[in-house]
């Protein structure tokens, strides 16, 4: 059995990771999961959330928005909307788009066209926060 695993992780924009890693924890829409090497073969979707990766023992914290998450042959590739390091994360950028998300879904029902989008902000910008105040712990 193989000790390490590939991680690609690839936005619309680029590559955001290439490396070899030893274990990955993702969150799925049906809840969060993590892979070994050797794991077997799936296909899931990914919910705003976070990936964590361990490299060489040190864990790396992400956010990511929304996409999916394959494993084969200790191959992950991963299809997301948008991915950020822990530190590339603007703490104050996303304390403010937690205000606006959290204004505009005072003034809405859940009936509302834009509810969603603004509850998806909402997660978005909370993930973001926790994500980055991992990196400020390390």
């Amino acid at each position: 059995m193989a000790e390490k695993m590939k991680l690609e992780i690839v936005t619309p924009y680029k590559k955001v990771v290439d490396i070899e890693v030893e274990e990955v924890t993702a969150t799925g829409k049906l809840g969060e999961f993590g892979v070994l090497p050797g794991h077997a073969p799936f296909l899931t979707s990914l919910k705003i959330g976070e990936l964590v990766y361990k490299i060489n023992g040190v864990t790396e914290h992400m956010s990511l928005n929304w996409g999916y998450f394959e494993i084969r042959d200790d191959k992950i590739i991963v299809l997301v909307e948008t991915a950020e390091t822990a530190a590339e994360i603007d703490v104050e950028r996303a304390k403010a788009a937690l205000g606006r998300a959290e204004e505009a879904l005072k003034k809405l029902t859940s009936e509302d066209k834009q509810f969603k989008v603004y509850e998806a902000a909402l997660e978005r910008a909370v993930i973001r926060m926790q994500v980055a105040g991992k990196a400020a712990r390390k």
